[in-house]
């Protein structure tokens, strides 16, 4: 780890911590610190808290694992604060889309994962890399980085809309892709996209 950027070392640290928290007290955590829509007048740290509890070694591997790929390239160029503002203003904005979208289906069920955080570090790559090649590992495709993030984008949309893959928060992958694009759109704008200003 001696050679990871300070604020993604600390996320995956804090992550895995949570993680072992997680195992030896899940109903006080999850009580605690996942996203409850009925709870979060109450518990408004739950907007960020969620993105630190997982529900299962797979899911935080896989998105610790593109937190270390992606958002090490993202903080090196930005610097440490600049990328949290980042990472954490796309994680409360994928929670409030997803609110939003669970009020109107009526669907209360729980939130954890940094799953939109790690959708708005996919955005900001793609956005600041657009003709980068990726190359998924399964199936062994190549494509470029603002085509891969476009058809997982449609992916999210299509499955949230239909109900495909349900246990997943389809819409708070969408609301961490839109808040990336935003912030950086934003940025751009104001010439705020390189440098310590945000």
């Amino acid at each position: 780890m001696s050679g990871v950027p300070t604020a993604v070392k600390n996320l995956i640290i804090i992550n895995v911590l949570v993680m072992v928290m997680t195992y030896l007290n899940e109903p006080l955590m999850f009580r605690l610190f996942a996203l409850y829509p009925f709870q979060i007048m109450r518990h408004p740290w739950q907007l960020v808290t969620y993105m630190f509890m997982h529900g299962g070694f797979f899911h935080l591997f896989f998105n610790m694992y593109t937190l270390y790929i992606f958002g090490s390239v993202l903080e090196r160029v930005w610097g440490t604060k600049k990328f949290l503002v980042y990472y954490f203003a796309t994680g409360v904005g994928a929670a409030l889309i997803h609110l939003g979208v669970q009020h109107l289906t009526g669907d209360y069920a729980l939130t954890v994962g940094a799953s939109g955080a790690i959708y708005g570090i996919l955005m900001g790559y793609a956005m600041l890399y657009p003709d980068s090649i990726l190359t998924l590992i399964f199936p062994p495709v190549s494509m470029k980085a603002k085509w891969f993030v476009l058809i997982f984008g449609g992916i999210e949309f299509l499955t949230g809309v239909t109900g495909v893959g349900g246990g997943i928060a389809h819409f708070a992958h969408l609301g961490g892709l839109l808040f990336g694009f935003l912030l950086i759109w934003y940025w751009k704008k104001n010439h705020k996209l390189y440098g310590s200003d945000y």
